[in-house]
């Protein structure tokens, strides 16, 4: 105890323990340079880094020039004051989704719903690549007050999933299910581009990711259909067959006929065919047997 009081002692009068007299100038040093690496440190937490691809937008919230910077900031180190804090932006081409499975933004389902023009629903996920020009981020951030994760979620998805249904509204669900979903994808893009474009958002791609997601009793109806239009075919090949094989015989017992009649009217008018055909045919023989007298043949006319 008494040891303890004596060091106490040493320390006030700026004796050090072992003896030696600490300077009179780091008397005052020691505390400047505690303030100075307290200050740095307050500085360094207060500052935000904005991350290489991104743009950032200055809002401020005291002061008399409260509100939105107008100037952009690029990537890199910022300082933030009392009051002042700021939102970033993507300024490249990146890839975003909404789906009903949970990533990396978390497990909420965000899969688009929409209808056909028979108001069939059905629900999809679709992903999109998208970039925010820098030069209108302060302008977007200004109109929305809303930061880019809030406005992917919010006003950019609403749009996509009443583009995507005001298009397929317009179909039906076999069109979207033999193929038409691409050209409905695209015009719903189109949609949405020509209100986001004009605010600094460009969307370049928007894409189904996997198949839409139908009801199963509008499956099985169009697989139901599907089998009877295969069907149907079927039959009206085998018809098709059918009439070619009938028309052949017709054209076939047509043409004998017309054999038939010319060959009796070239008989009809020269009855010598009839004997000379016989002449060919007859093989030099006579009968050995006849009931009467033999057959007279005129072989003059050979």
């Amino acid at each position: 105890m008494a040891a303890a009081l004596e060091t106490n002692v040493m320390v006030m009068n700026n004796i050090r323990p072992n003896g030696i007299s600490i300077p009179a100038k780091w008397k005052v040093l020691i505390p400047a340079g505690a303030v100075t690496v307290l200050v740095l440190l307050s500085l360094v937490s207060c500052g935000q880094t904005i991350q290489p691809g991104n743009v950032g937008v200055k809002i401020r919230t005291l002061g008399p020039n409260a509100g939105v910077d107008k100037t952009p900031l690029p990537s890199g180190w910022h300082l933030n004051l009392p009051g002042e804090r700021i939102a970033e932006f993507p300024v490249i081409q990146r890839t975003y989704t909404y789906t009903r499975e949970a990533d990396e933004r978390g497990p909420e389902n965000e899969e688009v719903t929409f209808s056909d023009n028979n108001a069939l629903p059905m629900t999809a996920d679709v992903q999109l690549v998208m970039r925010i020009d820098p030069s209108k981020a302060p302008a977007l951030y200004t109109r929305y007050r809303l930061t880019f994760d809030q406005l992917f979620e919010g006003p950019i998805r609403n749009d996509v999933r009443s583009s995507i249904a005001a298009e397929t509204e317009l179909v039906s669900v076999e069109y979207l299910y033999r193929g038409g979903r691409q050209q409905v994808i695209q015009k719903a893009l189109a949609r949405v581009n020509r209100k986001w474009e004009a605010q600094g958002v460009n969307i370049s791609q928007l894409d189904w990711i996997g198949t839409i997601r139908y009801p199963q009793v509008i499956l099985d109806s169009i697989q139901m259909k599907t089998k009877a239009d295969a069907d149907a075919s079927a039959a009206q090949a085998q018809v098709a067959v059918a009439k070619a094989q009938a028309d052949a015989l017709i054209e076939q017992a047509r043409g004998q006929a017309e054999s038939n009649r010319m060959l009796a009217q070239s008989i009809a008018s020269s009855p010598e065919v009839v004997q000379l055909r016989a002449i060919e045919k007859w093989d030099g023989k006579l009968p050995t047997t006849t009931g009467g007298a033999v057959p007279f043949i005129d072989i003059s006319k050979r």
